[in-house]
């Protein structure tokens, strides 16, 4: 399944995951090494954490403690690719 990152407009009207639906990891499975993690720049040039499969927008922190039931691998570990995390 492919999914085309929205434009950062569209991001920025996205809710917020709640605690409903994030769970504590003491892991590498976290939201920022998940392959649905993305990041946006809003209109301020803040950035904007957000889950490409919840289509929700993730609170800042939350990114490095946190995950989903939906975490999955990254598609491309073979090759060391994730610009999220540089």
């Amino acid at each position: 399944m492919s999914v085309t990152p929205p434009a950062p407009m569209a991001v920025a009207s996205w809710p917020y995951l709640g605690p409903d639906h994030l769970l504590p990891s003491r892991s590498r499975q976290i939201c920022l090494t998940c392959h649905w993690f993305r990041h946006h720049a809003d209109a301020d040039s803040l950035p904007l954490l957000s889950c490409q499969w919840h289509q929700a927008l993730i609170c800042h922190g939350d990114h490095l403690t946190q995950r989903c039931p939906c975490w999955i691998e990254p598609r491309h570990v073979g090759g060391g690719w994730c610009p999220e995390a540089a």
